[in-house]
């Protein structure tokens, strides 16, 4: 079971608060969306529930275990994929391991079985330089993974991406998702996206930012490749659009 919970967060930086009482949940297997305007307060929100500052008031728990400042027990991919250019795919992707003191020859090893289930068979030896786009997204989400294999935190990871390699991707993440049962909390601007992947979508608005909607998409997952042109898909839009223009 892998279980996160957010309970009456607040963080502030040099006087002016940033995020207030702020609660979200996010249930096993779940795909989970922060949505909102630049500035609200959402990569702010990350990296308190990463472990990475620690809140003025509130708590964050995994699988009912306070983890409030406590980084390395969830893992958090950023925009970019960040791989080193200088170390092949293989140790992009074992560097968590070996970070936490495995020999390199070791974590290779635990990690080579992945490569197929992510896709990225027959790219151990490469250099990021020498994959596109969406297989290096493929590797950072690996490595994300390997760092923690329960819960992820993913902040625009395909936002650099063309909308086909997008569109791509997308299926491709639901897919490991199921397959890998990872459960992710998910930070987009973009309103289709958010419809198109998430269980749930959060609305953070606001300066200091507050969660003020939670939306629950109906449609079952994978959504049908028309989707995007039904009226389910427009009422849902059309909701998230009034809620933020509020």
């Amino acid at each position: 079971m892998s279980e996160l919970i957010v309970k009456n967060v607040h963080k502030s930086y040099d006087g002016r608060e940033i995020i207030r009482g702020i609660n979200l949940t996010l249930h096993e297997g779940e795909l989970v969306c922060l949505l909102g305007v630049s500035g609200g307060g959402k990569t702010t929100l990350f990296n308190v529930i990463s472990g990475l500052t620690a809140p003025e008031q509130g708590q964050v728990f995994l699988d009912g275990e306070e983890i409030t400042g406590k980084p390395g027990k969830i893992s958090y991919m950023l925009q970019k994929d960040l791989l080193l250019p200088y170390r092949t795919i293989e140790d992009n992707v074992a560097l968590p391991l070996m970070i936490r003191g495995m020999k390199k020859k070791d974590a290779r090893a635990q990690v080579a079985p992945y490569f197929a289930e992510f896709g990225l068979e027959g790219t151990e030896k490469k250099y990021p330089r020498q994959l596109s786009g969406g297989m290096r997204q493929r590797a950072a989400l690996m490595r994300t993974y390997m760092f923690s294999r329960n819960v992820a935190l993913l902040d625009e990871p395909f936002s650099a991406l063309d909308t086909i390699t997008k569109s791509a991707m997308h299926t491709w993440y639901l897919n490991i998702m199921e397959q890998i049962h990872l459960s992710t909390l998910f930070i987009t601007h973009d309103i289709d996206e958010a419809i198109l992947l998430s269980d749930r979508i959060y609305l953070l608005t606001g300066q200091p930012g507050e969660i003020t909607t939670e939306i629950i998409i109906k449609e079952p997952k994978p959504r049908r490749k028309d989707f995007t042109l039904t009226e389910d898909f427009l009422r849902y839009k059309r909701q998230i659009l009034e809620k933020i223009g509020e």
